[in-house]
């Protein structure tokens, strides 16, 4: 494949951006998900509809259209942002939905006595969440937010059509150049593989370990 192989810096050049975009997104997304998932159980319901509002929007309309509110539209109102940037922040907050959802059904599944032993030992609702609910909730959802990691991985293509470099727009500067469209995209996808097998092969290691710890 002589053309791969001539163009190999720029594969090599997309998938690290790829990673890039994957690895803050994804951080990002954890951190505001899980934000979000606190106010979905909140006992204050202005918090609760405000937390719905956010998943229901962001889950329910397309990931390209949040890119592109991110990179073009916040121009019109004087936000410039870079390309990976826009693309960044649309991926992640699109991603938080999602693990807000996984985030809230971990800790909806928390056994209700334990919340109002901590609470009769003189936590707060704050601590009680934070010390009690959200270290079992997180163990309880790793296997959910691991698929959500893998369907980040893969969607960073998205970033592609907001311009941004990254594995899926270097394949198309590729095969524009050479024509070689199988050899290109075949190599595109073994690189995406090279990405998500092994953090699938992670996810099910962390599954079997925390399953056993909850087990002991």
């Amino acid at each position: 494949m002589p053309a791969v192989v001539q163009n190999l810096p720029l594969f090599l050049d997309g998938l690290r951006t790829t990673l890039q975009l994957a690895v803050g997104a994804l951080v990002l997304a954890l951190a505001v998900g899980t934000l979000v998932a606190l106010l979905r159980v909140s006992p204050l319901g202005v918090l609760r509809v405000a937390g719905t509002a956010y998943v229901e929007f962001l889950r329910n309309t397309p990931l390209l259209v949040q890119m592109f509110f991110w990179v073009f539209g916040l121009p019109f109102v004087g936000v410039v942002l870079p390309e990976f940037g826009g693309a960044l922040l649309g991926l992640a907050f699109y991603t938080s939905a999602f693990v807000a959802e996984a985030m809230r059904a971990g800790i909806l599944s928390i056994q209700h006595g334990q919340i109002e032993a901590a609470r009769a030992m003189g936590l707060s609702y704050v601590q009680t969440m934070r010390l009690v609910v959200l270290p079992q909730a997180i163990a309880i959802t790793v296997p959910p937010l691991g698929n959500l990691a893998i369907a980040l991985t893969k969607n960073t293509s998205v970033a592609s059509a907001v311009l941004v470099p990254e594995l899926m727009y270097q394949a198309e500067v590729v095969n524009a150049r050479t024509f070689a469209t199988y050899e290109t995209f075949f190599v595109t996808a073994a690189l995406y593989l090279a990405l998500t097998i092994p953090l699938s092969r992670l996810v099910a290691r962390l599954e079997h370990r925390l399953t056993r710890f909850r087990s002991a």
